[in-house]
């Protein structure tokens, strides 16, 4: 029987004529055909264990990147339809997912964030229901809180890296969770989660590459390997020694594993603000601050400090129509973490500046901040 020649099935046949021929260039790594349809398959597996069936329609937040180009095979692998918007518009989204009867988004959280804290006249009527999957970077508590509690949707988090497949983890459910109190829920949803089987091996190690112990304190890093660990990047074989040496590929994620076997990420290692000596997460300090009522967004960076070395410094987005004064936030903060982890400095902005999909550039912060836009 002759099949007709749709993309879907060019991707197979190409991984099945040339599955181990260097074919695909996504930045500067180098992907074989079988590879790149490996991660869309992997894509499409995720889609589905998570609810997609066939007809379902699945919108899609994201620029054009290789993860979209993934998307595409993977949504229709699994049946589903895809519905895209050019640009993350509150009103938009919210009247498509109406109108095209959306059951499934796929959005980083900066997009969420936006949802979340739109106006009511902006959220028209909020079809329940909405299956959220979410990555890019880690979704606040805070926000996965109001999105279940307000919107009746379900957010699950998944993780990976360009290096890494789509996915290497994803915060799986479990049943015992549906008996917490949503805040706290929220909080485990939060986390990175657990390795997915079809992804390889995952761990967190310290700087010696040994395990760190599952307290959910110890600081380590996120490092895989296995069949969705990229070869190398191209052209570049000293920057894939870096990167994976020892037969591990080093994330710079550093993380915790909690006693459930969860993995959290606390930062990038680059992000880690050490003051006087102390590990402080960013992450941590940016979803306490969320919790505020006139916060929309925040970003904390490690600044110069003449006594301390660094300190944590907060950039903060106010809503509309909020206000709230420096000293206001940095007691908000003390008043609900250990008073070395809270902003010595807040800046308020109008925007933080973001790449393409989404992620706060901190490098922008750290070194730029006299050109930001005050609020």
């Amino acid at each position: 029987m002759e099949v007709p020649l749709t993309p879907l099935e060019f991707a197979r046949r190409t991984r099945r004529l040339h599955g181990h021929r260097e074919g695909v260039v996504d930045g500067d790594l180098r992907l074989s055909y079988e590879q790149f349809f490996g991660r869309c398959d992997r894509w499409s597996a995720a889609l589905q264990g998570l609810g997609v069936i066939q007809g379902d329609r699945v919108a899609t937040i994201a620029p054009n990147t290789h993860a979209q180009l993934e998307s595409f095979y993977a949504v229709t692998a699994a049946a589903g339809v895809h519905i895209c918007l050019r640009k993350v518009d509150p009103a938009k989204v919210f009247e498509l997912i109406r109108d095209e009867k959306v059951g499934s988004l796929c959005a980083a959280p900066t997009v969420l964030i936006s949802l979340a804290n739109a106006s009511p006249q902006v959220r028209g009527e909020v079809p329940p229901g909405v299956r959220v999957v979410t990555a890019g970077a880690a979704p606040a508590a805070a926000t996965i809180e109001r999105l279940e509690g307000e919107f009746g949707w379900e957010v699950t988090q998944v993780y990976g890296l360009t290096e890494t497949a789509p996915f290497i983890t994803v915060c799986a459910p479990l049943p015992e969770h549906e008996e917490l109190p949503p805040a706290d829920r929220a909080v485990i949803k939060a986390r990175t989660g657990v390795e997915l089987i079809t992804s390889g091996e995952l761990r967190v190690v310290d700087e010696k590459g040994v395990e760190v112990p599952a307290d959910g304190q110890s600081l380590g890093e996120i490092v895989v390997r296995g069949n969705v660990v990229m070869d190398g990047y191209y052209h570049d074989p000293e920057a894939t020694e870096r990167a994976m040496g020892d037969s591990w590929f080093h994330t710079g994620d550093a993380a915790v594993l909690h006693p459930d076997g969860y993995v959290e990420i606390r930062d990038r290692i680059k992000d880690v603000i050490i003051s006087g000596g102390e590990n402080i997460s960013s992450l941590e300090v940016e979803g306490v601050l969320l919790r505020h009522p006139a916060v929309v967004e925040v970003a904390i960076v490690g600044l110069p400090h003449e006594r301390w070395g660094e300190a944590p410094h907060a950039y903060v987005v106010l809503r509309d129509g909020k206000q709230a004064s420096e000293e206001e936030i940095i007691t908000f903060a003390r008043d609900r973490l250990a008073h070395f982890k809270a902003p010595h400095r807040v800046t308020f902005v109008t925007e933080l500046p973001k790449t393409a999909t989404g992620k706060i550039q901190k490098f922008v912060l750290r070194g730029g901040a006299a050109n930001l836009a005050r609020q």
